[in-house]
């Protein structure tokens, strides 16, 4: 697969009423590989450019499964082969199951917040020192008083002539040729 030539456009905005417009108007027009870059988090926008399926979900329920399996399996191991012991009357075979459900709960809760961490720094290519759109001029302002908004050119959509077309029908402040 060749790289494009340009990592995507980006419009700049003054308002957050505008950006939330611009982004809605983007997803309408069925963009689907955008971001935005707000000073401060603006929910309609979130839900506007955000992918719908992150993989996030899926890495939380196999980790909290092993964890699970695996805390039951240790201690089912650890009381009916390894080390059985008489405690308070119980059996050491699988029928005393219901003393483990604590360990087994706390286990499977672990392995799922390591999940949910690890494939969401994973999955969103943290650690990332340098990223494209830190060239555009400017763009040190999103942290303060600026709005943002860049369709990438990975889209399947994207057309230089036609998504510059499209960002100028938003009546941004100015668009920007974002260099990979």
């Amino acid at each position: 697969m060749t790289r494009p030539a340009i990592y995507g456009l980006m419009a700049e905005f003054d308002s957050a009423e505008a950006i939330t417009k611009a982004a809605h108007r983007a997803h309408e027009e069925g963009y689907h590989d955008m971001d935005a870059y707000t000073p401060f988090p603006i929910e309609e926008v979130i839900e506007a450019v955000s992918p719908r399926n992150t993989g996030v979900p899926f890495f939380v329920l196999i980790g909290g499964v092993l964890g699970a399996s695996g805390g039951f399996f240790m201690q089912m191991y650890a009381m009916t082969i390894d080390y059985p012991l008489n405690i308070g009357g119980r059996p050491p075979n699988i029928t005393g199951w219901p003393s483990f459900i604590p360990i087994t709960f706390e286990s499977g809760i672990l392995l799922a917040a390591f999940a949910a961490v690890i494939s969401l720094i994973a999955l969103n290519g943290l650690p990332m020192p340098y990223h494209p759109v830190f060239n555009v001029p400017g763009f040190e302002r999103a942290s303060q008083d600026r709005f943002f908004l860049c369709i990438e050119a990975t889209d399947t959509k994207f057309d230089r002539r036609r998504t510059r077309e499209f960002l100028q029908s938003l009546q941004p402040r100015q668009i920007t040729e974002v260099e990979p």
